[in-house]
């Protein structure tokens, strides 16, 4: 049984309407509400009773690999110990967080492509979620500085990495070699970030 069969039978359409979405854009396909419908196996009307259009259902989906995004750096924190420095705990958060987008390609480019629409506010929070938890470990190793900027740096870094690794500027294998290219560059900016607060 699949996932969208499994959450469909347990009642939860929605669930089941986000399983369906999820598998074909994962699939590399760009559904349609009827297309997403009879994947979950109903009506062509059934979408519309949890998403107004398909941009809604796009958003939704968003707001799920935000989710997962913010519970894949969590958890890179969690791992990393706590006498570990600046470079190395920013660095495993970067690792993280391209290693999800090699992971979930297809909903990673449907999470940040398109412009921001600040009145979508499950989106807006679920991306804002994103930005504390990097503001937070900036915060904790750089108290003194410009902790939105250095955050907007840190982002741009780790969220171009993550493209030019799926778009096949970068290598996206083996691992190891992503991983160093990744910790190198987060260090490199670490590096120029303690030379200005000295």
């Amino acid at each position: 049984m699949t996932a969208v069969e499994k959450a469909y039978h347990h009642g939860d359409l929605r669930a089941a309407l986000l399983s369906a979405a999820l598998e074909s854009v994962e699939a590399g396909e760009t559904p349609s509400m009827r297309a997403v419908a009879r994947r979950a196996g109903v009506s062509p009307a059934a979408p519309y009773r949890h998403f107004a259009d398909r941009d809604a259902l796009d958003s939704a989906l968003a707001v799920l690999g935000f989710d997962e995004l913010h519970d894949d750096l969590t958890t890179a924190l969690v791992e990393v110990r706590s006498s570990a420095t600046a470079a190395q705990t920013l660095g495993a958060v970067a690792i993280a967080y391209v290693d999800f987008a090699l992971r979930r390609p297809a909903l990673f480019r449907l999470m940040f492509g398109g412009a921001c629409d600040p009145e979508n506010s499950d989106r807006v929070r679920a991306s804002g979620r994103l930005h504390a938890l990097l503001g937070g470990v900036i915060a904790r190793f750089f108290p003194a500085s410009d902790v939105v900027s250095l955050s907007q740096a840190l982002w741009g870094l780790a969220h171009g990495l993550a493209f030019l690794h799926l778009d096949g500027k970068l290598r996206p294998e083996p691992t190891s070699e992503v991983e160093g290219r990744i910790r190198s560059s987060v260090t490199a900016i670490i590096t120029l970030a303690e030379g200005a607060s000295a």
